[in-house]
């Protein structure tokens, strides 16, 4: 699952499935979440409260560039690294 972005401790990993809509991997320590990117909302797992307040504010700042990634990745391409949140 390639790496696109990395912030505060959070690393955001992306693997194409093709039955699943859009989504995204963020791994925090030993917690994971799984947050769709359209519509932007986190579908499974857990993280402390202010790690999910990052992501999803990381993710709506890049929801365009999740999308392309999730395209690319389709299509077999690596994905493009996305900006960490700052």
């Amino acid at each position: 699952m390639p790496v696109i972005s990395k912030f505060y401790g959070i690393v955001i990993r992306m693997l194409f499935i093709r039955s699943f809509a859009a989504h995204f991997h963020a791994i925090y320590q030993d917690r994971e979440l799984v947050v769709g990117i359209a519509p932007l909302r986190i579908i499974q797992g857990d993280a402390p409260g202010r790690v999910a307040d990052l992501v999803l504010e990381w993710a709506a700042q890049h929801q365009q560039e999740l999308l392309q990634a999730w395209h690319r990745l389709s299509g077999a391409q690596q994905p493009n690294p996305i900006a960490p949140l700052e």
